[in-house]
């Protein structure tokens, strides 16, 4: 069914569920991995000019390639080579446009799951992509509700949980 996943990466611990998805769908179906991280240089536009833009840059760069050392360790375990591929510019964008160009089957990615103001101020990467993308979005939980404390984070959440 599937012949070529795409499972797009920030990096963070987090995306790791999103990714373990992805490398085990993968192996159950014989299907490529590519792993994509996408820096977004856009981000530090508001530097002030002195900052050196060579030296954010290899730092953006530096993380990115991290990230996708850890989607090939992941992948590992499940027996799955992976193309990794750094891009840059809009990270919705770009993943869109490389599961299209690439004639990826299926993408995988992580979200939040925030909601109401969250999402509006925040963004939502994962959003932009099921929007725009003619190919399947997998999305998968990480972080947010599913991984809360169970201990109450409010006043009014101590009363009640007494």
């Amino acid at each position: 069914m599937y012949d070529r996943i795409l499972v797009p990466t920030d990096g963070s611990s987090e995306t790791e569920r999103a990714v373990e998805h992805a490398a085990e769908l993968a192996a159950e179906h014989a299907a490529e991995l590519h792993g994509v991280y996408v820096v977004n240089s856009a981000t530090f536009a508001g530097l002030p000019m002195e900052t050196s833009w060579e030296g954010v840059d290899d730092v953006l760069r530096e993380e990115g390639e991290t990230a996708l050392e850890s989607v090939e360790t992941i992948a590992e375990r499940y027996g799955v080579a992976v193309t990794s591929t750094l891009l840059d510019g809009s990270p919705s964008k770009r993943i869109v446009e490389y599961a299209e160009n690439e004639d990826c089957d299926l993408v995988v990615m992580g979200t939040h799951g925030r909601g109401g103001i969250d999402r509006l101020l925040l963004g939502s990467v994962a959003e932009g992509v099921v929007r725009a993308c003619s190919v399947p979005v997998l999305t998968v939980q990480v972080g947010g509700d599913s991984e809360r404390s169970t201990e109450p984070e409010s006043e009014n959440e101590r009363a009640v949980a007494e």
